[in-house]
């Protein structure tokens, strides 16, 4: 059931009436879509807001995972996807959209808002082996919202094999669990 909190245009209201309750102040955006101003932003609402983009056979990933899971105060400027199905997709992908066609393992999967984003761990797994700056400030903003989050990382990407950029990464996450640690014994 999707939620009364969130606007897409040509749905509820058309793209002109969600556009003159913007500017009015009424309406706020929200990844594809429009909340009420006064409301508060869920990661329900952020991952529903994918809907549209993601369908049934598509999983946030990476940036666009982590900020569903509120890492991030804004959403990518082109989300990150992946196959959530068994089955190649023969369609034309959304050109706002950056599409991995590797199909990610249903546990690894969370439901939120009605589609399917990738679990904390393997969204912290997956932006610990990107080196880029992006990646590397998202993965400490996600690390920082869950002190274990480190170590489950670190634990989901030791019982995977070859994975590129793994041992860094690895590196990286420990490095992050430990000073996790230390802060809480303080």
């Amino acid at each position: 059931m999707p939620s009364p909190f969130l606007y897409f245009a040509g749905d509820r209201l058309s793209g002109a009436e969600l556009s003159a309750a913007r500017l009015d102040g009424h309406l706020v955006e929200l990844g594809e879509g429009y909340i009420p101003a006064d409301a508060v932003e869920t990661r329900a609402l952020r991952a529903a807001s994918l809907t549209g983009l993601l369908g049934a056979s598509l999983a946030a990933t990476h940036l666009s995972a982590a900020w569903v899971h509120g890492a991030l105060p804004a959403p990518p400027a082109r989300h990150t996807v992946q196959r959530a199905v068994p089955r190649r997709l023969h369609t034309v992908i959304d050109r706002r959209l950056i599409y991995r066609d590797l199909q990610v393992a249903d546990a690894d999967l969370l439901r939120i808002g009605g589609v399917r984003v990738t679990s904390p761990e393997r969204t912290l797994a997956d932006l610990s082996r990107i080196a880029d700056d992006t990646y590397t400030r998202a993965a400490l903003l996600l690390a920082a919202t869950d002190v274990s989050l480190p170590g489950r990382a670190a634990r989901w990407l030791e019982q995977h094999r070859s994975l590129p950029m793994k041992r860094s990464a690895l590196a990286f996450l420990r490095g992050l669990a430990a000073k996790a640690q230390e802060e809480v014994t303080r």
